[in-house]
């Protein structure tokens, strides 16, 4: 089972998920947060099951519609570890940081 690991920068994007939730008045903003992070957990077991994308990263699509988020992230096999590198609404036109 791979190891999963968050790169830093995350908090500034699950940030920015919580503000604009609130700033919506969404019902159970801490549920949906956890919905994210259940969804990403499912790649210590499958770590290849996103999409492949440029740079040798690729992209885990959680939910969808106004429940939709994206996750970049990059597996290392050699290590047996994902890194988790951005998180953003499906609807956002691309990840803060690239």
């Amino acid at each position: 089972m791979a190891q999963i690991e968050f790169a830093p920068e995350v908090t500034d994007d699950f940030d920015r998920i919580f503000d604009h939730l609130f700033g919506h008045a969404v019902d159970d903003v801490p549920g949906r947060i956890q919905d994210i992070i259940a969804a990403i957990d499912v790649l210590a077991r499958s770590p290849q099951i996103g999409r492949p994308c440029e740079g040798g990263n690729r992209e885990l699509v959680i939910g969808r519609g106004a429940r939709g988020y994206v996750a970049l992230y990059r597996y290392l096999a050699a290590v047996d570890i994902v890194f988790v590198l951005a998180v953003r609404s499906q609807r956002e036109a691309g990840y803060a940081r690239p």
